[in-house]
Protein backbone atom coordinates (compact mmCIF):
# COMPACT_ATOMS: atom_id res chain seq x y z
CA UNK A 1 0.00 0.00 0.00
CA UNK A 2 1.18 3.33 -0.86
CA UNK A 3 1.96 5.77 1.69
CA UNK A 4 -0.66 8.43 0.48
CA UNK A 5 -3.15 5.57 0.53
CA UNK A 6 -2.73 4.13 3.41
CA UNK A 7 -2.97 8.05 5.13
CA UNK A 8 -6.40 8.64 3.47
CA UNK A 9 -7.51 5.40 5.17
CA UNK A 10 -6.89 5.90 8.15
CA UNK A 11 -7.81 9.91 8.12
CA UNK A 12 -10.25 9.98 5.57
CA UNK A 13 -13.58 11.33 6.64
CA UNK A 14 -15.53 10.59 3.35
CA UNK A 15 -18.85 10.16 3.31
CA UNK A 16 -19.09 11.15 6.80
CA UNK A 17 -21.43 14.26 7.96
CA UNK A 18 -20.16 16.44 10.48
CA UNK A 19 -22.33 18.87 12.71
CA UNK A 20 -19.95 22.01 14.08
CA UNK A 21 -21.91 23.78 16.47
CA UNK A 22 -20.06 27.44 16.45
CA UNK A 23 -18.99 26.36 12.72
CA UNK A 24 -19.11 30.24 12.13
CA UNK A 25 -16.58 31.67 14.57
CA UNK A 26 -12.45 31.53 13.88
CA UNK A 27 -11.44 28.29 15.48
CA UNK A 28 -14.54 26.33 14.85
CA UNK A 29 -15.33 27.85 11.29
CA UNK A 30 -11.39 26.80 10.77
CA UNK A 31 -11.40 23.64 11.90
CA UNK A 32 -14.81 23.14 9.94
CA UNK A 33 -13.02 23.79 6.86
CA UNK A 34 -10.70 20.99 7.83
CA UNK A 35 -13.03 18.39 8.35
CA UNK A 36 -14.77 18.89 4.95
CA UNK A 37 -11.06 18.80 3.19
CA UNK A 38 -10.85 15.52 4.96
CA UNK A 39 -14.21 14.27 2.98
CA UNK A 40 -16.64 15.03 5.61
CA UNK A 41 -20.30 16.70 4.76
CA UNK A 42 -19.63 19.92 7.24
CA UNK A 43 -22.53 21.85 8.87
CA UNK A 44 -22.37 24.68 10.07
CA UNK A 45 -24.79 25.58 13.18
CA UNK A 46 -24.04 29.32 14.39
CA UNK A 47 -26.26 32.59 14.75
CA UNK A 48 -24.56 35.03 11.81
CA UNK A 49 -25.54 33.71 8.50
CA UNK A 50 -23.17 36.25 7.24
CA UNK A 51 -20.18 34.43 8.30
CA UNK A 52 -21.26 30.63 7.46
CA UNK A 53 -21.25 31.91 3.67
CA UNK A 54 -17.72 33.10 4.24
CA UNK A 55 -16.86 29.41 5.74
CA UNK A 56 -19.29 27.57 2.80
CA UNK A 57 -17.50 29.87 -0.06
CA UNK A 58 -13.69 28.94 1.69
CA UNK A 59 -15.29 25.01 1.96
CA UNK A 60 -16.44 24.92 -1.93
CA UNK A 61 -12.88 26.25 -3.18
CA UNK A 62 -11.22 23.17 -1.36
CA UNK A 63 -14.13 20.77 -3.33
CA UNK A 64 -16.21 20.24 -0.09
CA UNK A 65 -18.99 20.54 0.72
CA UNK A 66 -21.43 21.95 3.57
CA UNK A 67 -24.58 24.10 4.67
CA UNK A 68 -25.83 26.50 7.20
CA UNK A 69 -28.07 25.83 9.83
CA UNK A 70 -28.93 28.74 12.35
CA UNK A 71 -28.73 27.47 15.76
CA UNK A 72 -29.43 29.27 19.47
CA UNK A 73 -27.53 26.72 21.45
CA UNK A 74 -29.31 28.01 24.99
CA UNK A 75 -32.73 26.67 23.40
CA UNK A 76 -33.53 22.55 23.23
CA UNK A 77 -35.59 23.49 20.85
CA UNK A 78 -33.47 25.28 18.62
CA UNK A 79 -30.62 22.77 18.87
CA UNK A 80 -33.82 19.66 17.64
CA UNK A 81 -34.34 21.81 15.29
CA UNK A 82 -30.41 21.53 13.88
CA UNK A 83 -30.21 17.43 14.39
CA UNK A 84 -33.83 17.56 12.76
CA UNK A 85 -33.14 19.49 9.74
CA UNK A 86 -29.47 17.46 9.26
CA UNK A 87 -31.51 13.87 9.38
CA UNK A 88 -33.54 15.50 6.58
CA UNK A 89 -30.82 16.81 4.64
CA UNK A 90 -27.98 14.50 4.91
CA UNK A 91 -29.94 11.21 6.89
CA UNK A 92 -27.42 11.13 9.29
CA UNK A 93 -24.98 12.47 11.48
CA UNK A 94 -21.34 10.74 12.39
CA UNK A 95 -19.71 13.75 14.30
CA UNK A 96 -20.61 16.40 16.73
CA UNK A 97 -18.72 19.43 17.70
CA UNK A 98 -19.87 21.33 19.90
CA UNK A 99 -17.44 24.57 20.17
CA UNK A 100 -19.96 27.71 20.94
CA UNK A 101 -18.39 29.75 23.64
CA UNK A 102 -18.33 33.58 25.64
CA UNK A 103 -15.95 35.33 27.79
CA UNK A 104 -15.93 38.38 30.05
CA UNK A 105 -12.66 39.70 32.49
CA UNK A 106 -14.83 41.18 34.80
CA UNK A 107 -13.30 40.84 38.44
CA UNK A 108 -14.45 38.52 40.52
CA UNK A 109 -15.92 40.25 42.80
CA UNK A 110 -17.95 42.09 40.44
CA UNK A 111 -19.52 39.01 38.69
CA UNK A 112 -23.60 39.48 38.67
CA UNK A 113 -25.41 36.20 38.12
CA UNK A 114 -26.78 37.39 34.85
CA UNK A 115 -23.47 37.33 33.34
CA UNK A 116 -22.22 34.20 35.67
CA UNK A 117 -25.85 32.44 34.13
CA UNK A 118 -25.58 33.67 30.64
CA UNK A 119 -21.61 32.30 30.45
CA UNK A 120 -22.24 29.33 32.48
CA UNK A 121 -25.63 28.91 29.61
CA UNK A 122 -23.73 29.48 26.85
CA UNK A 123 -20.44 27.04 27.74
CA UNK A 124 -20.98 24.47 29.80
CA UNK A 125 -25.23 23.80 29.74
CA UNK A 126 -25.41 24.45 25.91
CA UNK A 127 -23.03 21.40 25.86
CA UNK A 128 -25.26 19.06 27.77
CA UNK A 129 -28.12 20.13 26.03
CA UNK A 130 -26.66 19.22 22.66
CA UNK A 131 -25.14 16.07 24.07
CA UNK A 132 -28.50 15.31 24.97
CA UNK A 133 -30.16 15.99 22.00
CA UNK A 134 -27.76 14.18 19.58
CA UNK A 135 -26.56 11.47 22.06
CA UNK A 136 -30.27 10.12 22.50
CA UNK A 137 -30.13 10.04 18.05
CA UNK A 138 -26.40 8.32 18.61
CA UNK A 139 -27.94 5.59 21.74
CA UNK A 140 -31.29 5.02 19.58
CA UNK A 141 -29.97 4.71 16.22
CA UNK A 142 -27.03 2.74 17.12
CA UNK A 143 -25.11 4.85 15.35
CA UNK A 144 -21.27 5.26 16.03
CA UNK A 145 -20.03 8.52 16.27
CA UNK A 146 -17.22 11.36 17.69
CA UNK A 147 -18.48 13.95 19.98
CA UNK A 148 -15.66 16.83 20.34
CA UNK A 149 -16.23 19.21 23.15
CA UNK A 150 -14.26 22.60 23.14
CA UNK A 151 -12.53 22.74 26.04
CA UNK A 152 -9.96 25.37 27.32
CA UNK A 153 -6.31 25.57 29.29
CA UNK A 154 -8.60 27.49 31.87
CA UNK A 155 -10.51 24.21 32.28
CA UNK A 156 -7.16 22.51 33.22
CA UNK A 157 -5.49 25.05 35.96
CA UNK A 158 -7.55 28.19 36.36
CA UNK A 159 -6.45 31.70 34.46
CA UNK A 160 -6.86 35.00 36.14
CA UNK A 161 -9.23 37.43 34.80
CA UNK A 162 -11.53 34.64 33.42
CA UNK A 163 -13.03 32.95 36.26
CA UNK A 164 -16.78 32.32 35.02
CA UNK A 165 -15.14 31.02 32.17
CA UNK A 166 -12.74 29.20 33.88
CA UNK A 167 -15.25 27.59 35.88
CA UNK A 168 -17.57 26.17 32.95
CA UNK A 169 -14.70 24.73 30.90
CA UNK A 170 -13.52 23.05 33.85
CA UNK A 171 -16.93 21.52 34.15
CA UNK A 172 -16.83 20.82 30.22
CA UNK A 173 -14.08 18.22 30.28
CA UNK A 174 -15.73 16.52 33.67
CA UNK A 175 -18.77 16.26 31.49
CA UNK A 176 -16.86 14.81 28.66
CA UNK A 177 -14.99 12.09 30.66
CA UNK A 178 -18.64 11.39 32.20
CA UNK A 179 -19.85 10.74 28.62
CA UNK A 180 -16.99 8.81 27.45
CA UNK A 181 -17.33 6.19 30.18
CA UNK A 182 -21.00 6.21 29.68
CA UNK A 183 -20.98 5.67 25.97
CA UNK A 184 -17.93 3.95 25.36
CA UNK A 185 -19.39 0.39 24.67
CA UNK A 186 -21.85 2.01 22.38
CA UNK A 187 -18.71 2.98 19.89
CA UNK A 188 -19.71 6.51 20.45
CA UNK A 189 -16.67 8.72 21.50
CA UNK A 190 -16.47 11.53 23.51
CA UNK A 191 -13.26 13.60 23.71
CA UNK A 192 -12.59 17.73 24.57
CA UNK A 193 -10.41 19.47 22.28
CA UNK A 194 -7.87 21.61 24.21
CA UNK A 195 -6.80 25.02 22.64
CA UNK A 196 -3.99 27.09 24.07
CA UNK A 197 -4.16 30.76 23.49
CA UNK A 198 -5.44 31.40 20.19
CA UNK A 199 -6.69 34.19 17.95
CA UNK A 200 -10.24 33.81 19.02
CA UNK A 201 -12.60 36.41 18.97
CA UNK A 202 -13.67 36.03 22.89
CA UNK A 203 -9.77 36.03 23.81
CA UNK A 204 -9.26 39.74 22.39
CA UNK A 205 -11.58 40.76 25.30
CA UNK A 206 -9.27 40.02 27.73
CA UNK A 207 -5.54 40.16 26.04
CA UNK A 208 -4.06 43.54 26.65
CA UNK A 209 0.17 43.69 26.04
CA UNK A 210 1.36 43.02 29.33
CA UNK A 211 -1.27 39.99 29.03
CA UNK A 212 0.33 39.14 25.84
CA UNK A 213 3.75 39.04 26.98
CA UNK A 214 2.82 37.11 30.42
CA UNK A 215 1.20 34.10 28.13
CA UNK A 216 4.38 34.53 25.56
CA UNK A 217 6.49 33.71 28.39
CA UNK A 218 4.53 30.61 29.73
CA UNK A 219 4.18 29.42 26.17
CA UNK A 220 7.51 27.88 25.47
CA UNK A 221 6.78 28.13 21.33
CA UNK A 222 6.93 31.58 22.25
CA UNK A 223 3.72 32.82 20.37
CA UNK A 224 -0.09 31.94 20.07
CA UNK A 225 -1.63 29.06 18.03
CA UNK A 226 -3.08 29.81 14.45
CA UNK A 227 -6.50 28.09 13.88
CA UNK A 228 -4.91 25.80 11.10
CA UNK A 229 -3.01 24.38 14.10
CA UNK A 230 -6.19 22.49 15.34
CA UNK A 231 -6.91 20.91 12.21
CA UNK A 232 -4.80 17.87 12.60
CA UNK A 233 -5.83 17.19 16.14
CA UNK A 234 -9.69 17.16 15.22
CA UNK A 235 -9.48 15.31 12.43
CA UNK A 236 -7.83 12.80 14.80
CA UNK A 237 -10.32 12.98 17.04
CA UNK A 238 -13.25 12.61 14.39
CA UNK A 239 -12.11 9.55 12.55
CA UNK A 240 -13.46 6.22 12.94
CA UNK A 241 -10.49 5.01 12.08
CA UNK A 242 -6.69 6.93 13.30
CA UNK A 243 -9.44 7.56 16.33
CA UNK A 244 -11.52 4.28 16.90
CA UNK A 245 -10.16 3.96 20.59
CA UNK A 246 -9.53 7.23 21.73
CA UNK A 247 -12.25 8.13 23.82
CA UNK A 248 -12.27 10.45 27.19
CA UNK A 249 -9.33 12.04 26.19
CA UNK A 250 -8.11 16.00 26.49
CA UNK A 251 -6.04 16.49 23.58
CA UNK A 252 -3.98 19.52 24.42
CA UNK A 253 -2.99 21.87 21.36
CA UNK A 254 -1.61 24.64 23.61
CA UNK A 255 2.21 25.02 21.70
CA UNK A 256 4.10 23.57 25.69
CA UNK A 257 1.47 26.30 27.74
CA UNK A 258 0.29 23.28 30.07
CA UNK A 259 4.22 21.75 30.32
CA UNK A 260 5.54 25.11 31.82
CA UNK A 261 5.84 26.23 35.57
CA UNK A 262 8.39 28.32 36.09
Amino acid sequence: MQPATYLKDLFSLQGKTAVVIGGTGELCGTMAVGLARAGAEVVLGGRIPEKAEQRLAEIESHGGKGYFVPVDVTSRDSLQNLLDTVLQRSGKVDILINGAGTNSPTPFLQIGEEEYARIMDTNLTAIFRACQVFGKYFVENSQPASIINLGSISGLNPLSRVFTYSASKAAVHNLTRNLAREWADKDIRVNTLVPGFFPAEQNRKVLDESRVLDILRQTPASRFGNAEELIGATILLASPVAGSFITGMEMIVDGGFQAMTI
